[in-house]
């Protein structure tokens, strides 16, 4: 009976090991992020911190408007017609990740069009790509599927929304999300 128990014991650790999404012991980590208010770099910063990846800030080539309808209205205007703004800086060595963090503030229940230019101008293939979301009431939105189909040949993993208002506070849950999805640091 003893050695019943060890062997499944074993096999339930083994195949636990199989079925983390991502393995953080040796995965190479990006934290990509566009930031329009602040609350998302804070949460990029958080990631970053959790998972010692590298750091880096998408950046529009055009600045948005300080005016919040002036900015709801031409981020409406840019999903609709699926335009991607220039950025002013991509990712050289994007090759050498494994896992990229990608966060944006979810407008009109997606990614702000930065970050769909950020995902379409670099070869994603192959690597897992992770979203996070702050938001203040709309979550996630559809944004998975959005890069998706940004990313067809790139696994991506469900993400993790944090309301705006809360994102100072949300560290201590970044970290459980961290750890639940195997990529905090040992």
């Amino acid at each position: 009976m003893k050695i019943l128990y060890s062997l499944f014991t074993f096999i339930i650790m083994i195949s636990n090991s199989f079925n983390s999404p991502a393995q953080n012991n040796s995965s190479k980590i990006l934290v990509a992020y566009y930031s329009y208010s602040g609350n998302t770099k804070i949460v990029a910063e958080q990631i970053q911190k959790g998972t010692d990846g590298d750091i880096f800030e998408i950046q529009p080539v055009e600045s948005y408007p300080k005016d919040y309808q002036e900015v709801v209205d031409q981020a409406k205007k840019e999903i609709n017609n699926n335009y991607k703004p220039e950025l002013k800086t991509k990712v050289k060595d994007i090759e050498k990740y494994d896992v990229i963090f990608v966060g944006s503030p979810c407008w009109w229940a997606t990614i702000a069009p930065p970050v769909a230019t950020f995902l379409s101008s670099h070869n994603l293939s192959g690597k897992t790509i992770i979203p996070f979301m702050t938001h203040e009431g709309s979550r996630m939105g559809h944004t998975e599927n959005d890069i998706k189909t940004l990313c067809p040949k790139s696994k991506i993993l469900n993400g993790l929304p944090i309301r705006g208002s809360q994102v100072k506070q949300a560290e201590g849950d970044v970290m459980k999300w961290l750890e639940k999805i195997g990529m905090l640091k040992k």
